[in-house]
Formats: structure tokens, C-alpha cells, sequence
């Protein structure tokens, strides 16, 4: 039997930490008005995973001495989120992160990762003012933060980064085309020259440092929502031929916002609407469509620099 690969730890640890300090000093790019992350909100559910050896006698010979309990973890979690006072997902787990490793020499390296809950302020009065204390859960399109930590030369050490905006669903009702596909015997989908596209995208990205995505320049941080705000402008500006049309073109728009960058990634999913029967066709006349096959295309790229 070869050794085994062992890993072990929670999920979903929920967290809201309020009074957080504002983060300011974002990148100016054109195409979003984020400047800072002010909200004094950071929520999210956290998950950690314990990479390392030292556990397998819990495996083999049920010898639980070197274990550290997943109920454990989740109130170091707690107690240090309390004492977290970044803005940013990435940071919070870097801070968690160092916490385990150097608390625990049992855990040779941990990989966490952050779903952010996503609040969003709310505005309130007849002068539409953002209130500081009022929020609403926008069931939709939200954060996420992934960290690798390790030991490298008795330090704690940033190994890997990935952040990430999910569960976007957008759709714009012209500026769309898929023509001059393949064909054969067995094609029956229409050449549509101008279509409403309704897709399902997550978007993914890396730095080339590491060390940029825990934000102690804020110049050099990527903030989600500047993110998601590219993705919009770029969907809405762009005349594709197709969804791999699209996501290229808001590829390399990211990587020319952000220098810091070193890949992008896109899962893209067509929940575009078929046309219902005797509709107009390319903006002639009236319209109307319905949900299609439920049977979804998808769409991959990863761009790096």
C-alpha cells in the first residue's frame, strides 16, 4: 500500500466582524467609482483544511494525541477574527492562517479559503444617503478568497493565492451574436445575429506577488468589486460573436487595469433564452423568449500574462 494522502478540518465557519477600519487608496480605473472598502462590515464564512503528516496515527491506529479538534478550530477562528481589524478577505485568512502555524507545529501547512456573505449597504432617506450601520443580503454574485500557507526555513509562509468574483448572472438584450459555427446532419441550432445573452460567469484571478492580495498597498490590491464592475462595463460595451469572444475581451481589459495581475480566469455558463415561436428575428419586430433545454454550454479560458 502506498502512503497514504491525509488532510482534515472545518467548513463554513460563519464570521461577521463590524468596525472594521476602511481600506483606501484602491487603483483608479475607469470603469468603476470604488475607491475604498468602507463599509466597517466584513462577513463571511471561512473553511480551513490541515495539510501535513503528523495526524496519520489518527488514521492508523486511531491515536488522536497530535490532533487538534475541528471544534477547536472553529473558536480560533472566532476569537481571531475578533482581533482582525483588515477589510479584506485575503487578510483575514493570512492573519488565521499565521495564527494556526505558529500555534500548532503539528499543521505543516493549511489551505483556507473565505465565501464572503454579501451585505450591501443601504441607502435610506429622501436625499439617498448610505447609511453606516444599515445592510441588506444581496442574494447574489459575491467574493471568495483562497490562501495556501506552509513552513519554509521556521517561517510561516504565503505558498499560494487565488481570489475570485462568483455567481455573476448577466444579461443585456442586444450585442450578441454566435454565426459560422460548425455544422452537420446533426445541428439544428439557428445562426442568431443578434441575440439577448443571459450567462452565468465566475471569474477568477492571481497576482504575480502573492503578497499584493493582503493589501498593504492598497494601490496594488484588486478589490472584488472593481472586478465585477469591468466585468459589467466590458459586457455591456463589447459586440461579441460569441460567449469565448467575450470572456477574452474581459480578460485582457483586467490585465490592462491591473498590472499586478498575472492570470484570469472565466467559467461561463449560456443560459441564453430561445426564441418562442414566430418571434422577429436580429431586432425586427417584436420579441419574446423562454427559458431553453435545461442543458447548459460552457465556456472556460485562463489568460495570463
Amino acid at each position: 500500500m502506498s502512503a497514504p494522502r491525509i488532510s482534515y478540518g472545518k467548513l463554513s465557519v460563519p464570521v461577521q466582524r463590524v468596525g472594521v477600519a476602511p481600506l483606501r487608496g484602491l487603483p483608479e480605473i475607469p470603469e468603476s467609482p470604488l475607491r475604498a472598502l468602507d463599509t466597517g462590515l466584513l462577513a463571511c464564512e471561512v473553511s480551513m483544511e490541515v495539510l501535513g503528516r503528523g495526524f496519520l496515527a489518527a488514521y492508523t491506529e486511531g491515536d488522536n494525541r497530535r490532533v487538534v479538534a475541528t471544534d477547536t478550530m472553529k473558536n480560533v477562528i472566532l476569537r481571531r477574527s475578533l482581533e482582525y481589524d483588515g477589510a479584506t478577505l485575503e487578510g483575514l485568512l493570512d492573519a488565521l492562517g499565521r495564527t494556526f502555524l505558529t500555534t500548532y507545529e503539528e499543521m505543516e501547512g493549511l489551505r483556507l479559503s473565505a465565501h464572503e456573505t454579501p451585505f450591501a449597504p443601504v441607502s435610506v432617506g429622501a436625499g439617498g444617503e448610505r447609511s453606516d450601520r444599515l445592510f441588506r443580503l444581496a442574494d447574489g454574485d459575491h467574493a471568495v478568497a483562497h490562501l495556501e500557507l506552509g513552513r519554509a526555513g521556521g517561517e510561516v509562509t504565503l505558498v499560494e493565492q487565488r481570489s475570485e468574483q462568483v455567481g455573476l448572472r448577466l444579461l443585456k438584450t442586444t450585442g450578441s451574436a454566435f454565426t459560422s459555427f460548425a455544422r452537420d446532419d446533426d445541428t439544428t441550432l439557428p445562426e442568431r445575429r443578434d441575440r439577448p445573452l443571459f450567462i452565468h460567469l465566475d471569474v477568477g484571478w492571481r497576482y504575480a506577488d502573492p503578497a499584493d492580495a493582503l493589501a498593504g498597498d492598497p494601490a496594488r490590491y484588486v478589490a472584488p468589486g472593481q472586478v465585477r464592475d469591468v466585468v459589467q462595463t466590458v459586457f455591456h460595451e463589447f459586440v461579441s460573436e460569441s460567449i469565448q469572444h467575450l470572456v477574452h475581451e474581459i480578460g485582457g481589459r483586467l490585465l490592462e487595469r491591473f498590472p499586478v495581475l498575472a492570470e484570469v480566469e472565466f467559467r461561463a455558463e449560456n443560459h441564453t433564452f430561445d426564441p418562442v415561436p414566430g418571434s422577429a428575428q436580429d431586432g425586427d419586430g417584436p420579441r419574446a423568449y423562454t427559458a431553453p433545454f435545461h442543458a447548459w454550454g460552457l465556456i472556460t479560458l485562463t489568460l495570463r500574462r
